[in-house]
């Protein structure tokens, strides 16, 4: 019977003498829980790495699927934001053309710069109205900002418009604040030019042009640019004046054709 419980107690003491370190170090404790844990969660991260691996594929692989239809939506809604700003452009032209054709006194006919000539880009352009409409060489091409030119050739449906910065367009014209006649016409520069200024004359730099009675093919009042430069011979004769045209050639494209 001794013998037993003396082996009980040979068991006892080293358990309870553990319990008792354990208890009095519990820093060291934690480093063998941890320690412990580690050992045991180690073939779990072996195992559980591929399967997580393969996981971030599927999910990059979801992710790049919803990145590209997100790029295609976008893609499509910039195509329609474009096409709106270009209706919205067209319409903002055409009414204030419209505008402008409300006022003129004048029969006019409506129509769209479609081309332009290679070798004579800054002089002709090419629009989709003819005879058919009842377009004639010689009359007289406007916009809402002033005067464009004048229609050089006519076809069926088209005709090619000569604009003021051609060298054979020329206009009779006035100087609006100072009522001198002057002539206009284009240059082989592709500019304007003010012409046949009477000596003495009030011409001012920032002064007006517009079209004048004298005129065989245009109506009078139409407003043809800006005078920006005065261009003056050292014998003090053929004074001469650089204008600005009203009209911007490069962004043209509509007009309107006067019919008288």
């Amino acid at each position: 019977m001794f013998k037993i419980k003396h082996r009980y107690l040979l068991y006892f003491i080293p358990l309870l003498v553990s319990i008792v370190l354990l208890l009095s170090h519990p820093s060291y404790f934690s480093s063998i829980k941890f320690k412990i844990i580690s050992l045991i969660s180690f073939p779990a991260r072996i195992i559980s790495f591929p399967l997580f691996e393969i996981k971030k594929i599927l999910y990059y692989h979801r992710t790049f699927d919803e990145y590209m239809r997100l790029r295609k939506e976008v893609a499509s809604l910039k195509r329609r934001l474009i096409g709106m700003e270009e209706i919205i452009r067209e319409n903002t032209r055409l009414q204030k053309l419209l505008d402008f054709k409300r006022r003129l006194v004048y029969s006019s006919v409506t129509a769209s710069v479609i081309g332009r000539e290679p070798s004579l880009w800054n002089s002709i352009i090419i629009i989709d109205k003819g005879s058919d409409d009842g377009i004639k060489v010689g009359m007289p091409v406007v916009n809402a900002l002033g005067v464009v030119g004048k229609i050089g050739e006519v076809s069926k449906d088209k005709a090619k418009v000569i604009l003021l910065t051609d060298p054979r367009f020329s206009v009779a014209a006035l100087v609006k604040e100072s009522r001198e006649s002057v002539l206009i016409s284009g240059t082989l520069e592709g500019g304007c030019r003010v012409k046949y200024i009477y000596p003495g004359a009030k011409i001012r730099i920032g002064d007006m042009v517009i079209t004048s009675k004298l005129s065989l093919s245009f109506p009078e009042g139409l407003l043809i640019g800006t005078i920006v430069e005065k261009i003056e011979n050292p014998s003090g004769t053929n004074i001469e004046y650089v204008l600005q045209p009203a009209v911007s050639f490069s962004q043209l494209e509509e007009v309107l054709i006067i019919r008288k």
